[in-house]
C-alpha cells in the first residue's frame, strides 16, 4: 500500500477517522478489559474467553494499523475542481442508458460503494468515465454484454 495513492472524499476521510477513533477510544479498551478478566480466570490453555478476546484484540490492532496507514496516505479529492467539462475524481455524473438516467459519483477504490452509486475510479465503469465530457458516448463490458452510456451532466 506504500506506493499506491489512496483517494478519498472529505466525507470518506471523516468516516475513516471516526472509525479509528471508535476503535482506539472505545473498542480496544473494552477488548483489553475482556482480555484482562479472562486472564484472571486461571488456566489460559483451556480458556475460550481468553482466546476469543486475544483474537479480537489482534483483529482490532490490525484494523487500527490499516486505518492509520490509509489516513496517512490519503489524498483528499474535492470534486470542486472548477472544470466540470470533463469527469474526474469526485465528479458526480449523470448518464443515460437507453431511456433511463442514473447518477454516479467517481471516488477512490477504498470509498467505492455500488449500492450508494459511488464507483471506483479503478473500476471498468469508472475508468470509462474519467476524462469524458458532456454528450460523450461510451461502452462498458458487463456480464450481460456491452452497455452503452451517454454523459448527460457533470458536477
Amino acid at each position: 500500500m506504500a506506493d499506491k495513492k489512496i483517494y478519498l472524499t472529505q466525507e470518506g476521510l471523516a468516516e475513516l477517522q471516526e472509525e479509528l477513533k471508535e476503535l482506539t477510544e472505545k473498542k480496544r479498551p473494552e477488548t483489553l478489559a475482556r482480555l484482562s478478566e479472562a486472564r484472571d480466570q486461571g488456566d489460559l490453555s483451556e480458556n475460550a474467553e481468553y482466546t476469543a478476546a486475544h483474537e479480537d484484540l489482534s483483529f482490532l490492532d490490525g484494523r487500527i494499523d490499516e486505518l492509520e496507514e490509509l489516513i496517512k496516505q490519503a489524498t483528499v479529492i474535492s470534486g470542486q475542481n472548477g472544470n466540470k467539462k470533463t469527469v474526474d475524481l469526485g465528479s458526480t455524473v449523470t448518464v443515460k442508458v437507453g431511456d433511463k438516467k442514473e447518477e454516479f459519483t467517481v471516488v477512490g477504490e477504498f470509498e467505492a460503494d455500488p449500492t450508494k452509486k459511488k464507483v471506483s475510479n479503478a473500476s471498468p465503469f469508472g475508468q470509462a468515465l474519467i476524462g469524458r465530457g458532456i454528450g460523450d458516448n461510451f461502452e462498458v463490458d458487463a456480464p450481460a454484454g456491452k452497455i452503452k452510456y451517454t454523459i448527460v451532466s457533470i458536477r
